[in-house]
């Protein structure tokens, strides 16, 4: 399941060409059964995507969690998440790839979406969300004057839909555009060794504000959110690639590789060894 030196990153699953569309849909069984029904772990890296089931089922990992899927349930990915998967032979189903030139207009208007959109998601799709994945799918095959404003908006309403499945308590406020942006900085930046206070002043905030927005919505402190986030990235590169550990750490601003482990054990509750450890011993299904 790994690769030997990085997370393989495509476009389209196998493909590095350039998007070949404004959006994207394609069925399960356009592209799965060319790789025996079983798509190894990858990520996009300026792609959204989500996949539902409509008959048979299938096995997600997303970011080295697994999620048994039925007739109805969807996975949703953000841009950078490793997800790889293992459908029973038939399935059948749809996969909607939207890059994030059509999302970030919508996410930009709202900070709300851009929080709930940010992680990995499963559920089973509403009436609702199950009927727009359809019509997104319809809208997808057609030609006509106005397919590219119609598949705009129809992907902004299937991404609506599914960021209220991840809906719960009250409403984001004000403070979550600036999360967003963070967020969308940590991405860019975090081998970098950018500080709390580098990534408060591109945001045109003080570090306390910075620090008590995270704390407020997170649990943790500015500086807790980047390492979170640096650590996150390293886990997935343990599960996904055989770099060596202190390789990851190098790759992700760590001169000195104890530290590097000292503070994986710390964050993540295991040396980085263990971790990969775990992976290697159980294969994506």
């Amino acid at each position: 399941m790994s690769a030997l030196h990085d997370i393989p990153t495509w476009q389209l699953f196998g493909e590095t060409s350039a998007f070949p569309d404004v959006v994207h849909c394609e069925r399960i069984g356009d592209r799965a059964p060319r790789h025996d029904w079983s798509i190894p772990p990858h990520r996009h890296a300026r792609m959204v995507q989500a996949v539902q089931v409509l008959s048979g089922s299938a096995e997600a990992v997303l970011d080295g969690a697994s999620h048994r899927m039925a007739p109805g349930d969807f996975v949703y990915m953000p841009a950078q998440c490793v997800h790889g998967f293992r459908f029973s032979h038939g399935t059948e189903g749809l996969v909607a790839s939207w890059p994030l030139a059509v999302v970030l207009p919508l996410l930009d208007a709202s900070g709300g979406l851009a929080q709930r959109l940010s992680r990995p998601m499963f559920a089973t799709a509403s009436d609702l969300l199950a009927g727009l994945f359809l019509q997104f799918d319809a809208a997808y095959g057609q030609t006509g004057t106005f397919r590219t404003p119609l598949l705009v908006s129809l992907s902004r309403a299937c991404l609506s839909g599914i960021a209220e499945h991840g809906a719960s308590g009250p409403p984001p406020g004000p403070a979550s555009a600036v999360l967003s942006r963070f967020d969308a900085l940590l991405q860019t930046h975090r081998k970098d060794g950018w500080t709390a206070g580098d990534y408060a002043a591109a945001l045109g905030v003080s570090t306390g504000h910075l620090s008590r927005i995270c704390r407020a919505a997170r649990g943790t402190g500015a500086r807790g959110c980047i390492d979170a986030h640096v650590m996150e990235e390293a886990a997935r590169m343990l599960a996904f690639t055989r770099l060596p550990v202190a390789e990851i750490g190098y790759r992700l601003g760590y001169d000195d590789p104890p530290h590097f482990s000292r503070r994986f054990r710390v964050l993540r509750g295991e040396a980085p060894t263990a971790y990969r450890q775990r992976f290697a011993s159980a294969p994506l299904p």
